[in-house]
């Protein structure tokens, strides 16, 4: 019970709601998520998912497949595949392209 003239302090939860909607749900998460940050970023059609592995520090490494020319025919097309670092947060850490190819190509 308070005093009179003393306030009730409220007690509030220390996490908040922002860090509670960031938190990673997993590799489909982790995908989904660097996949809209590299795309903001490079303004490609983005492709698909090809890989999604955790790193070391905790974080994730995603490689995203982007079409970064179109031609006609499709098949000639050159898509590159970007490897996508985010921290634990799921934050942007860095990106790099490691490949680039025709749609057509096959794996080497």
């Amino acid at each position: 019970m308070t005093e009179p003239g003393e306030r009730r302090r409220r007690t509030t939860s220390t996490t908040s709601t922002t860090t509670r909607e960031r938190a990673v749900q997993g590799a489909q998460d982790a995908a989904r998520r660097a996949a809209d940050a590299l795309s903001e970023l490079i303004r490609h059609h983005l492709e698909g998912v090809s890989a999604v592995c955790r790193s070391e520090d905790g974080g994730w490494i995603v490689n995203v497949d982007v079409l970064e020319v179109a031609r006609i025919p499709d098949t000639t097309s050159l898509l590159a595949t970007y490897e996508v670092e985010l921290d634990h947060a799921c934050d942007l850490i860095q990106y790099r392209r490691i490949a680039r190819y025709r749609r057509g190509a096959q794996d080497q």
